[in-house]
């Protein structure tokens, strides 16, 4: 397994403090190997470590809430400091209970997590100061084709467009085999995680609406406009279940929303927004007939290398041109265009048009899966199998 060096130096600096160091992320991205990379670390350096995996039912079974994992944590303590790593804790009743007693003791504590209620109100209220977060995602590109190349595997460009970054799945020995993988996880995280824990009562139609979300990423919509579709498909669905089920689906890291930035206001308008997957796999193993929609794929993997760099993302509203990506870290403001090609004239008249009337003060960008290079005096044109590889804009 590869190091993922971007996550462990974000989690080094906390590595002896009292904070809870929490990690999430969407099922199998790697956290747990990034919580046993740690461990390991500190093994090294000669410190006690104890590790508990909550998806085991023996160690479920045995610490099954709050009060039995203090108790097996207490018995353990000594006079060394004892760092203490919690793979998804959210198995544990109470477990934000436990943590904040955990901590007092002679404690590091690290905990993962699949669901991201680990970090919403009712919860950050019961770990306010006590703890720091860490958000893990599947492979970016860069990642997949280091870890691809260590098992001796062949995974271009174009097979991340499809398939993704899911990690375990780049260990399958071909593409059925991946596909199979990828399906059993979809159905783990929509049916166990999602339908199980939220006793969804009519499950035939959130599948639909979940379907109809992950095949049709980097899209404009609105809980109405989601209704009003389903309406369409005979299937009557109120607007408010449709928010509650898409709060089902952030909260599982499934999906993640970018809204619109106005320039008028220079403010978000959280009325609509474009909806986009975690992993572009969660769209093509949704696609029956091998058409899969590399364009759009193309776009999701864009929002996620800007996200994996580190830039703050939103819409951008150009007097009713849509720029994929207002981009912006350390003060400065990137404007980052998204298409498959611009060879064809209307293709690249249609994208470049995007950033008519915007001032140079602004760096313009326009990704393409192209090798040609077409930037012109006031736009940057960064062929997609450079940009995978970029670290800054």
């Amino acid at each position: 397994m590869i190091i993922r060096e971007k996550y462990m130096s974000q989690i080094r600096p906390f590595y002896d403090s009292d904070l809870v160091k929490i990690i999430t992320g969407i099922r199998r991205c790697g956290k747990s190997v990034i919580l046993k990379q740690v461990m390991d670390e500190l093994q090294a350096e000669g410190k006690r470590c104890l590790f508990l995996d909550f998806d085991l039912r023996p160690v479920h079974k045995s610490i099954p809430d709050a009060d039995a994992l203090i108790e097996y944590v207490k018995d353990r303590l000594g006079d060394d400091k004892l760092y203490v790593f919690l793979d998804e804790i959210q198995n544990v009743e109470g477990w934000n209970e436990a943590l904040r007693t955990i901590r007092l003791y002679n404690t590091s504590v690290f905990a993962t997590g699949s669901n991201s209620k680990l970090l919403s109100r009712e919860f950050t209220k019961e770990l306010s100061g006590r703890y720091v977060s860490f958000r893990v995602r599947p492979f970016v590109y860069r990642e997949a084709k280091e870890y691809a190349d260590q098992l001796g595997h062949d995974y271009d460009i174009s097979d991340y467009l499809i398939w993704g970054g899911f990690p375990a799945s780049l260990e399958q020995p071909d593409r059925d085999s991946m596909q199979r993988y990828l399906n059993d996880l979809n159905s783990t995280i929509i049916y166990n995680d999602l339908e199980n824990r939220y006793i969804i009562r009519k499950r035939d139609v959130f599948e639909r609406i979940v379907d109809y979300l992950l095949v049709s990423n980097a899209r404009v919509f609105s809980a109405k406009s989601i209704s009003d579709y389903m309406k369409g498909q005979n299937i009557s669905v109120s607007v408010p279940t449709v928010i509650k089920y898409l709060g089902y689906l952030k909260e599982a890291y499934v999906i993640q929303d970018v809204p619109l930035y106005s320039p008028k206001t220079k403010t978000m308008m959280n009325y609509f927004y474009k909806l986009y997957d975690e992993d572009v796999s969660l769209n093509s193993i949704r696609i029956a007939d091998n058409r899969y929609d590399v364009t759009h794929n193309l776009e999701n993997i864009v929002l996620n290398e800007l996200i994996y760099m580190g830039y703050t993302v939103t819409v951008y509203d150009n007097r009713g041109k849509e720029i994929d990506f207002r981009a912006v870290k350390d003060g400065k403001i990137y404007l980052v265009q998204v298409a498959y090609s611009v060879v064809e004239t209307k293709a690249y008249d249609r994208e470049f048009s995007a950033f008519s009337g915007i001032d140079n003060s602004v760096k313009k960008i326009i990704v393409t899966n192209d090798s040609i290079d077409f930037s012109t005096s006031t736009v940057y044109h960064y062929k997609l199998s450079d940009f995978l590889f970029m670290d800054e804009l």
